[in-house]
């Protein structure tokens, strides 16, 4: 239930009827909005004598305070003035230039008077004009009347000053809507920029929210479509006075025909507020009955529907004004004969609920009837002109309906002297608070700053949300094609797609090329890419190729990107190839994407690759992926449901080009190098009496993903068989808690501490694990002194055999190499990519040469990473690129089956021949040896093919030392 805010006894009947009468007007407002009458009360019998107006203005004073505390705007007018019409005048100024009294506890914010104010800059111009006692015509007043509104800028003027500290205070406020949300938004933007910028944009801030509100408090701007000047322009009552600029001259579309009528028009007030000064009586009525009318206009606007603020929803209760005692001398009669007048004329109804009291001895009247006006001064003009310019001048009064007996708007209530007389004092009169309605908590300045500012907040924390989780999310162009994921040991990395500058997975890594290539960075890779996309237009014909490889690893061993930046260089060699040749007008742009350390998070790569290859049709393919995982079979699936091919890299899993149909391997398949290993092996075996075999491979219970050791492991089983060996052995070593160093001491203390030592070892490990298999071999009992032969696969193509790799003495080492760059040719390409390389560094530095006779030997080349991912995308490329026009990436995938690409660092790249879910047998391989019977490791190559042949290794082609 509503509060209570007022009890009272009802004295007499009539201060019964009275005040429920008020209170069912004041109430059924919300309901069905009744027309608001002016309400006279008055004792009916003329001789009641004082003492009964004394006990009606009582009941006008109680219905006054018991609606005072109730949330209903109400004002109490007292009249005064030397004349009636300067009291009827002041009353008006005191209802729109001072506030309410529930301005504090009103349904919804204080009234505003728009109108009125304007109208009080006219009188306060006129009057300063006139004040002056300045000659001249009457056009010349009328321009120094305009010119003084000009200075006070068409606005009455206030008491107080209006400081740039006032200014500034006021704008920012908490306590007000744009203070609320000036808090806010610096709130954000701390979080977003750091505190130095935030302070600099709220210095800024300040210093123009000061500047804007002198401004608008100063100047009008857009002055022609401001409410009050519209009224003023528009309103029928000046169409009178103002015949030269009728209303349908002022538009909004028209700012200078527009200010022609308001100028025409405040003139036109202006001279009739200057002939009330002299005392015209028809001058008097026009101008307080303008007054009312734009007062009754002020408050019809505060109720208007469909209004962005929703006023006529908040405001359920009528505007109530209470005059104690009414009078023609007070003014209090011609302000109502006013209200009534102008009620009369317009079309619209509105919410102005009037209670007052009549002395018993008055009647209610119309104002009387004015004097004539005397006859215009016809000069050149005829009568006839004379009599309609005097009839023009009478005509904003004469619309009055002067004649009738009876106001229309005046709602007379005569009360008996019985009724006055007879007590109630048993009869209690209460009020309870008017509610807020719904609207006001909806659309109230708290409610809408405490909604900005939950959004703010909100956004806010969605903008640290997406910092968290995307690696480039600022609040405004943040980017979803790149996400922050926990790495191996709880790392945090950048997993994705880099599409925004934003996004630098090798920002900061100072990883250098081998060999030749030292002093060019990981970044400064990244970078070129970055500077060869930027070189091509957007209009301009270009295919997208995307690299998906491992860009990150941990801080404490950047080593463990060295791949990346292999891959990523070879790709960025073509890249630069292709751009840089004038007769390819079919641009390549290159988008990195990273898999995470160790490609275990390629799967999420993949998506967000394919995210992008939506948006962008260029996307003709990807190029990587190339370490064997777990994921690596529903990464090529994800690509091959989205339409993309996949031209994998070093990726040596067997099983994956007969799954899919969109995968295409430069790489010799795990199987491949089994059989080219296994020529050795079998060669041995035949040596050996009753050869025996052991077969080393990592725990795949790591949680690491690694497919590649599993599959190296199951290879290498079925070639020690099928090469005459008997496996005694198949053991596993795992890696310490860390993730770090290999567990080997208690794997070879078995192995070598067996009643035979093996002839050979299959290693199904990792590069990182060779150094400490090696080591152990050398120093462990049983092995130390005994020739063994140790097969692995071509992950060891990317070891450095040097001192450090300590290799025992009479071991003997064989792998399968990937990149067989002594067989193939392009023998130009070392020594460009060299170049090419060299303008990355800063001016004035150079990188070594090259060695003349094997460039390839150079560690810039050695491992073949750079090589085939350089043939892996130069294959993409011309699938893409066929007859020099951009392919789609459906296009580019079926012409993949007929690339070939002759003179190649591997030997001819292509994929003729091969079909749909079957081997590719077009890889190219080394078989190399690794023997130590020195201080140094050496190195030689067995036998092998080049890419693209058709040959089958045989033992004669590879034989045993």
């Amino acid at each position: 239930m509503t509060r209570e805010v007022w009890r009272g006894s009802a004295e007499n009947e009539a201060a019964s009827a009275v005040f429920h009468l008020m209170q069912e007007l004041i109430d059924q407002y919300r309901v069905n909005r009744p027309v608001m009458p002016l309400v006279v009360a008055q004792a009916q019998d003329a001789s009641a004598g004082p003492e009964a107006d004394r006990r009606v203005e009582k009941i006008v004073r109680q219905v006054h305070r018991a609606n005072q505390l109730r949330r209903v705007p109400v004002r109490l007018l007292d009249g005064g003035g030397d004349t009636p019409y300067e009291a009827a005048l002041s009353m008006v100024r005191t209802l729109t230039e001072r506030p309410w009294e529930t301005r504090g506890t009103s349904q919804y914010k204080p009234f505003a008077f728009p109108r009125s104010r304007l109208l009080a800059a006219i009188e306060q111009a006129t009057a300063t004009v006139v004040a002056r006692q300045d000659r001249g015509s009457a056009r010349e007043r009328d321009e120094r009347i305009l010119e003084q509104l000009g200075s006070l800028r068409w606005r009455a003027s206030r008491s107080g000053g209006n400081t740039w500290w006032d200014s500034l205070r006021a704008s920012v406020r908490p306590e007000t809507f744009l203070g609320a949300v000036f808090i806010a938004v610096l709130s954000v933007l701390l979080g977003e920029i750091g505190w130095g910028p935030t302070v600099l944009v709220a210095a800024a801030a300040l210093l123009g929210l000061a500047v804007v509100r002198l401004l608008t408090r100063a100047a009008p701007p857009l002055l022609w479509l401001r409410r009050a000047s519209r009224w003023l322009a528009t309103t029928s009552s000046l169409a009178a006075s103002s015949t030269a600029y009728p209303s349908d001259g002022w538009s909004r579309f028209s700012p200078s025909g527009s200010w022609r009528v308001i100028r025409a028009r405040a003139a036109a007030v202006a001279e009739r507020v200057a002939d009330a000064g002299t005392g015209d009586e028809h001058a008097r009525q026009f101008h307080l009955e303008l007054r009312v009318q734009a007062l009754l206009e002020d408050l019809l606007d505060g109720y208007r529907a469909h209004a962005p603020d929703w006023r006529r929803a908040k405001r359920t209760v009528p505007p109530v004004v209470f005059l104690p005692t009414a009078t023609q001398d007070n003014g209090g009669v011609l302000l109502i004969n006013a209200i009534n007048n102008v009620r009369s004329r317009r079309s619209e109804v509105d919410p102005l609920l009037l209670l007052a009291s009549l002395p018993a001895d008055r009647i209610m009247r119309h104002t009387p009837p004015l004097p004539p006006q005397p006859p215009a001064h016809a000069g050149a003009s005829s009568g006839a002109r004379a009599r309609y310019e005097s009839w023009v001048e009478a005509l904003s009064v004469g619309q009055a309906p002067a004649a009738a007996v009876t106001p229309a708007w005046v709602l007379r209530l005569p009360l008996p002297t019985e009724q006055l007389t007879h007590e109630h004092a048993y009869l209690q009169l209460r009020t309870h608070r008017v509610r807020r309605t719904w609207a006001w908590w909806v659309m109230s300045g708290r409610t809408v700053t405490l909604v900005l500012v939950g959004a703010l907040l909100g956004t806010f924390l969605w903008s640290q949300h997406w910092k968290e989780t995307y690696c480039y999310g600022p609040l405004v162009g943040r980017s979803t094609d790149a996400v922050r994921l926990a790495g191996p040991g709880g790392a945090e990395e950048c997993v994705g797609v880099a599409t925004v500058p934003g996004v630098r997975f090798a920002g900061g890594n100072t990883l250098q090329l081998s060999g030749a290539g030292r002093g060019i960075t990981f970044e400064r890779i990244e970078q070129a890419i970055r500077e060869q996309n930027a070189r091509i237009q957007p209009d301009a014909p270009h295919v997208t190729v995307v690299y998906a490889g491992p860009l990150t690893g941990t801080d404490a061993n950047r080593e463990d990107t060295r791949k990346g930046l292999e891959e990523l260089t070879g790709v960025y060699l073509h890249q630069r190839f292709v751009n840089d040749t004038a007769n390819r007008s079919v641009k390549l742009r290159v988008l990195t994407a990273n898999g995470g350390q160790d490609m275990l998070r390629q799967s999420t790569a993949v998506r967000k690759i394919i995210e992008v290859a939506r948006r962008d049709s260029s996307v003709v393919g990807v190029v990587g992926l190339g370490r064997n995982t777990t994921d690596s079979a529903t990464a090529t699936g994800l690509l091959q449901r989205a339409g993309l091919p996949l031209v994998d890299t070093t990726n040596s899993g067997s099983d994956l080009a007969r799954d899919y149909p969109n995968y295409f391997g430069v790489s010799a398949t795990d199987e491949e190098q089994a059989d080219a290993v296994g020529l050795i092996a079998g060669q041995l075996a035949d040596r050996l009496d009753d050869p025996q075999a052991v077969v080393l491979s990592r725990n795949v219970g790591n949680q690491d993903k690694d497919r590649y050791t599993t599959e190296q492991r199951r290879v290498g089983l079925e070639m020690l068989k099928e090469s005459g060996f008997t496996l005694v052995s198949d053991t596993r070593y795992s890696l310490s808690k860390d993730g770090g160093s290999a567990n080997l001491d208690g794997p070879l203390h078995t192995i070598c501490g067996a009643e035979r030592v093996p002839d050979a070892l299959y290693f199904a490990g990792r590069v990182e694990d060779v150094n400490t298999l090696m080591s152990g071999l050398g120093q462990t009992a049983g092995c130390s002194d005994r020739a063994i032969t140790v097969f692995t696969g071509d992950d060891l193509a990317k070891a450095r055999f040097d001192d450090a790799t300590k290799l025992a003495d009479k071991v003997t080492l064989y792998y399968g190499a990937l990149a067989p760059m002594s067989r193939g040719g392009g023998r130009a390409f070392y020594e460009d990519s060299r170049k090419a390389l060299e303008q990355l560094l800063p001016e004035g530095r150079r990188l070594p040469a090259l060695p003349k006779e094997r460039p390839y030997e150079d560690q810039l080349f050695a491992s073949g990473q750079s090589v085939i991912s350089y043939q892996a995308t130069a294959a993409l490329y011309a699938a893409a690129t066929r007859g020099d026009t951009p392919q789609s990436a459906a296009e580019t995938w079926a012409t993949l089956y007929s690339v070939a690409l002759h003179d190649m660092p591997t030997g001819t790249v292509t994929f003729r021949g091969t079909t749909p879910y079957a081997d590719q047998k077009v890889h190219g391989l080394n078989v190399v040896e690794v023997t130590r019977p020195g201080p140094d490791a050496r190195i030689r190559v067995v036998c092998g093919r080049a890419a693209g042949a058709r040959t089958v290794l045989t033992r004669a082609d590879c034989p045993l030392p």
